[in-house]
């Protein structure tokens, strides 16, 4: 009779390497699907620049922007007339009112940098045949080829502010952003429990859809 024991089953026991590799993925590890952070506490100390991750994102917001006004320069074009063309070249939206959308510009400051852009040559505007009161816009042979021109400068922009960044740690951000604009998008849909009395972060909880 054999009565050696039988080798574990691998699928009854979870590979040590895989349970390391989970317990270390910054993704994964520790992330609660739908619990709200308790990070941040309301106190200067807690709040300040150095850390705050909103103001921290205004700050490289503010950076890329400024890079790519220097990068566009030379074709005549600033942060703010750059985007809509390359709104209505790639994404196709071609009314003020979407770009406004878009673009997060409101309406009488999108129309100023639409009159410039016509001015320049970049870009047309004509009323939508199926509705009159709808202003159509289209890029000249001009605006067609001035995007090359800003996606140059874009790229390299976008570069300059990940230079030390693995592939591995650029595509970990922008899951990370992602999810802080999908939070943002919906912020009733989190709850979370208050901090314990050492200051320490209490156990999230998530609230019932």
């Amino acid at each position: 009779m054999n009565n050696a024991p039988r080798p574990l089953s691998s699928q009854a026991t979870p590979s040590p390497s895989n349970e390391a590799a989970s317990a270390c993925d910054p993704f994964t590890a520790g992330h609660k699907a739908g619990a709200k952070s308790t990070f941040y506490r309301p106190d200067e100390q807690s709040l300040k620049q150095d850390s705050n991750v909103g103001h921290l994102i205004k700050n490289v917001y503010a950076s890329i922007n400024r890079m790519i006004d220097q990068g566009v320069a030379p074709i005549g074009l600033t942060s703010k007339q750059w985007k809509p063309l390359i709104m209505i070249c790639h994404h196709d939206i071609n009314t003020p009112a979407e770009l406004s959308r878009v673009t997060n510009v409101d309406t009488g400051a999108m129309t100023r940098v639409l009159d410039r852009l016509e001015a320049k040559g970049f870009i047309s505007r004509h009323r939508c045949l199926e509705d009159r009161r709808v202003v159509k816009l289209e890029l000249t042979d001009s605006g067609q080829q001035v995007i090359g021109g800003i996606l140059g400068p874009v790229a390299d922009t976008l570069n300059t502010h990940l230079a030390g960044f693995s592939k591995q740690e650029t595509e970990l951000l922008l899951k990370f952003l992602q999810r802080m604009i999908a939070n943002g998008a919906n912020p009733a849909a989190h709850t979370a429990s208050p901090p314990t009395e050492n200051g320490s972060q209490g156990e999230a909880v998530h609230k019932p859809g």
